[in-house]
């Protein structure tokens, strides 16, 4: 790592306040280690923490569905306004894109989800959600906050970034594929790596919990219309009942996962929606019935969904009946697998542990939930990982997409930390090899 000597020493000097041992000419480890203790520690101040509790509120009150974000995205610009960091919009719909730094490359980037969910918010407190039928169940107003909250510390220190880091506040995560959007746009152009979190009520606050390679599973939904002839249930000999081929078909799909996977290669197939007939005594002409599948590799997902056709199709067929299955493609598009970069993996344990301390880095198995933080990562290295808010003194939180769905605000000053230290460092520790790439390094004698 080549840095010019009076490059590291403003840098220290005006980080932390303190004269480097500039024994080479190059941060030493105790210098990048001092990073993320000290953004910490300004998190933590009460302005900056206060300020990021004021902007999750506001964001929690006013939930939006995907692409629907324009009051968030709204509050986003005008903070970004007023820290006179520059940015695009709109992108990907609603998305905004900010740019911190010296607006040439390397550039790094971080992600924040923006939507809520349709769904009734049952936590009676003095900033319940103001839009019925819609919530913050899943944390994506911490996650925007956070990110704003870095934002503040990046452009504190902005003359003292090596290269440009990419502030990426996202749609539509929540099922709309925001992502690949977002890409289509453009947002990952010159990026070599990018970095997200998400908040989590099982890992304690104070920790994170991560991975190298695989962390989330790829996800798809389905449809699947079933048609038959109805008449009255009293003659069942003049219908075709599709409500008997639709529940044959269902009780079939959950033998792809007990009778045809590999017991070490995990697979989800859950029916969740059964709609079908509205009398007692008539069969229904048609049933619909819907769900989703999960897997741990695109390849097994595939697989997966292709049986799934064939099972609904040909359970149809025994029972005399037509079927169609819609995988929503365009609706609810497919979220791949999210795998973390070893090499970034490396970084983090570096970062998160010099900030917390190694005994607070948690390992995790991977998950069957997903996330189209995968679809970054397909493209670019990128790294994801889950922000510990559990207080063990306080009564536990409800899980993600629950109405009782809470954020415990204590976590905010860490997301925005650990945001910056990540991207901070990360950029300091390419620069060298990013200049000697473009050939502007030459070794004084």
């Amino acid at each position: 790592m080549v840095f010019s000597k009076w490059v590291s020493l403003i840098f220290i000097v005006h980080l932390f306040g303190t004269m480097p041992t500039l024994s080479n000419s190059f941060l030493t480890a105790k210098e990048l280690a001092d990073i993320p203790v000290n953004f910490l520690s300004y998190a933590k101040t009460p302005e900056l923490a206060d300020w990021m509790v004021g902007i999750r509120r506001k964001i929690h009150e006013t939930p939006e569905l995907g692409y629907e974000e324009f009051e968030t995205s709204q509050l986003i610009r005008n903070e970004l306004d007023k820290m006179g960091i520059p940015y695009k919009y709109p992108v990907a719909v609603t998305g905004v894109v900010g740019y911190v730094g010296t607006g040439r490359p390397p550039f790094v980037a971080i992600r924040a989800d923006m939507d809520a969910l349709p769904m009734q918010e049952s936590v009676e407190w003095e900033h319940k959600s103001k839009v019925p039928g819609k919530m913050h169940a899943c944390g994506h107003d911490a996650h925007v906050t956070m990110l704003l909250g870095a934002a503040k510390i990046l452009q504190e220190y902005r003359d003292n970034l090596q290269g440009t880091v990419v502030l990426l506040f996202q749609p539509a995560e929540e099922g709309g594929g925001g992502a690949a959007k977002m890409i289509e746009a453009g947002v990952l152009e010159n990026v070599v790596a990018i970095f997200g979190f998400h908040i989590s009520h099982e890992v304690p606050i104070g920790s994170v919990a991560s991975r190298p390679g695989l962390i989330r599973a790829g996800s798809g939904f389905f449809e699947a219309l079933i048609s038959g002839k109805g008449g009255h249930a009293a003659i069942p000999q003049h219908t075709i009942d599709p409500i008997l081929a639709a529940s044959n078909a269902i009780v079939s799909l959950q033998h792809l996962v007990s009778r045809e996977a590999d017991p070490l290669d995990s697979q989800v197939v859950t029916v969740t929606k059964f709609n079908g007939g509205g009398a007692f005594n008539v069969i229904p002409d048609s049933v619909t019935f819907g769900g989703t599948l999960r897997a741990l590799s695109t390849e097994t997902f595939m697989q997966l969904k292709q049986r799934i056709e064939e099972v609904i199709t040909g359970q149809a067929a025994v029972h005399r009946c037509s079927a169609s299955v819609d995988f929503l493609q365009q609706k609810k598009p497919f979220y791949p697998p999210t795998v973390n970069n070893d090499d970034l993996h490396e970084h983090y344990l570096k970062v998160a542990g010099d900030m917390l301390g190694v005994h607070n880095l948690k390992v995790i198995k991977p998950l069957m939930g997903a996330e189209d933080f995968s679809l970054f990562t397909e493209i670019i290295p990128g790294y994801y990982f889950f922000l510990g808010m559990k207080n063990e003194t306080r009564a536990p939180l409800a899980s993600n997409h629950s109405p009782y769905f809470t954020v415990n605000e204590d976590a905010l000053p860490y997301g925005a930390a650990l945001h910056a230290s990540l991207v901070t460092t990360y950029l300091l520790e390419l620069q060298p090899k990013f200049q000697l790439a473009e050939g502007k390094v030459h070794d004084e004698l």
